[in-house]
C-alpha cells in the first residue's frame, strides 16, 4: 500500500528519498500500484528526463523511464527486440511498463530479458552519492535486487553494430515462452546464445568466436530444466531447433 508519494525535480533529491527505508522508485507503476498489505512511499521519476532514446556512435541509449512502447515505436530498435517487446507485454501494458521497471521485475520467461541479456545490455547506475556504475546485464539480473538497493538504473545501452533473432515456442502466441533463444553476432564474429522459459533469469548458453558448437550449447544450457510447463527433454529438442533458426 502507497502511504508517501515523492515527485523530486532531480537526479539528487530522487536518490536521497529512495535510500530512505521502504521506498521505492515509480516509473510505470505496474508492480507498485499492485496491492500489498506493506507500507511504503515511492519516489515518481518522470520529471527527471530519464526517458530518452538516443543513438550515439554504435550504441542506442535507452533512458530507464523510456515506455516499452516507445522504444517499440523508434526507428532505431532492432526488429529482434521488437519482437521481444510485442510478446512481453499488450499495447496497454506497453504503453506504460519501463524498461527499467520491466528488467527488475523480469524473471526467466520475459521475453525482454532475454533479448536484452542477448545484446549483452549495459546498465548504468546512480547511488546515494550520484556516483556512476556501470554492469553488463549477466551480472545484473541474477542479483538485481540487492544491486538496485539504494540505487537507481537511469540508463539501458544495446549494441547496433549487430545480427540478432529473437525465437520462441509458446502454448499461445500470446502466452509467456516455454522455451525462447536470442542469438547475437558481431562483425568480429562473437556469437552469444542466450536461452529462456523457466526458472529466475534467462541463462547464457554461448558467448565465443563463432557458431561452432552452437547445437551442444543449446543443449547444455537446457539440460536441468524441467518444471511445471516442459521437460528437461524437451527444452532441450526446442532450444536446438530455436538456436539453428537464430543462425539463419
Amino acid at each position: 500500500m502507497i502511504t508517501q508519494y515523492y515527485r523530486p525535480k532531480n537526479l539528487t533529491e530522487a536518490l536521497t528519498l529512495i535510500a530512505q527505508p521502504k521506498t521505492y522508485p515509480l516509473g510505470g507503476g505496474i508492480l507498485l500500484n499492485q496491492f500489498s498489505n506493506e507500507e511504503y512511499a515511492v519516489v515518481d521519476l518522470q520529471t527527471l528526463a530519464l526517458n530518452t532514446i538516443e543513438k550515439k556512435g554504435n550504441l542506442l541509449e535507452i533512458g530507464a523511464t523510456v515506455t516499452l512502447q516507445d522504444l517499440l515505436d523508434n526507428a532505431e530498435t532492432p526488429d529482434a527486440l521488437k519482437k521481444a517487446i510485442k510478446h512481453e507485454a499488450s499495447l496497454n501494458t506497453r504503453n506504460v511498463a519501463t524498461v527499467a521497471g520491466t528488467l527488475v521485475t523480469s524473471d526467466g520467461r520475459s521475453p525482454f530479458a532475454v533479448i536484452m541479456m542477448g545484446l549483452d545490455a549495459k546498465i548504468t547506475l546512480r547511488n546515494s552519492n550520484n556516483e556512476e556504475e556501470n554492469i553488463q546485464i549477466g551480472d545484473f539480473l541474477p542479483l538485481r535486487e540487492e544491486i538496485t538497493e539504494n540505487k537507481l538504473i537511469t540508463q539501458i545501452s544495446i549494441p547496433t553494430n549487430v545480427e540478432s533473432a529473437y525465437e520462441y515456442v509458446a502454448r499461445t502466441p500470446a502466452d509467456k515462452a516455454i522455451v525462447s533463444a536470442t542469438l547475437t553476432q558481431w562483425a568480429s564474429g562473437r556469437t552469444r546464445l542466450v536461452l529462456g522459459g523457466w526458472g529466475k533469469s534467462p541463462s547464457l548458453a554461448m558467448d565465443g568466436k563463432g557458431a561452432e558448437g552452437l547445437e551442444a550449447a543449446a543443449k547444455n544450457a537446457t539440460h536441468d530444466t524441467a518444471d511445471q510447463w516442459a521437460s528437461a527433454e524437451y527444452r532441450q529438442d526446442v532450444a536446438v531447433t530455436l538456436a539453428k533458426r537464430c543462425l539463419k
